[in-house]
């Protein structure tokens, strides 16, 4: 699974999200090295076990002569309360990494195979998501 080496704090900022402001992705919004890739339709949280999972979904998928590219990363580390602890008692340990995705982000890439086996493996991974996504392709210059 995927986790940083080192942070620099131990706890992050929640950070609450305006339901005013639909917010969108601005970095990573285009298929940037394979030829198909994964791109995200709804806000979420992903964690590393989630993403993983994705990810060995496309690695089976695609079979020798494929490639994949995991294009985000879990740095924002997430905490949890042991089970029935009262309120109160300051905040609880970090537990693992997650990484917000905003609509637009692509999430996973792909190259070397066919149309159909690539649409495959992208849609595989998008049900071990918690958010809707659609497989985009590349736009030919």
């Amino acid at each position: 699974m995927l986790f940083p080496k080192k942070v620099k704090f131990r706890k992050w900022h929640t950070m609450r999200r305006n339901p005013k402001r639909d917010l969108v992705a601005s970095r990573g919004i285009t298929v940037a090295f394979g030829s198909h890739g994964l791109k995200a339709v709804t806000h979420a949280r992903l964690r590393s076990n989630q993403i993983e999972s994705a990810r060995k979904v496309i690695a089976r998928s695609l079979g020798k002569t494929g490639r994949s590219w995991v294009r985000i990363f879990p740095d924002k580390p997430f905490t949890q309360k042991p089970p029935e602890v009262k309120l109160g008692k300051g905040k609880g340990d970090p537990v693992g990494y997650e990484v917000d995705i905003w609509p637009g982000r692509v999430l996973f890439e792909v190259d070397g195979v066919s149309d159909v086996i690539a649409t495959k493996a992208l849609v595989g991974a998008a049900k071990k998501l918690p958010l809707k996504a659609k497989v985009v392709s590349r736009v030919a210059h």
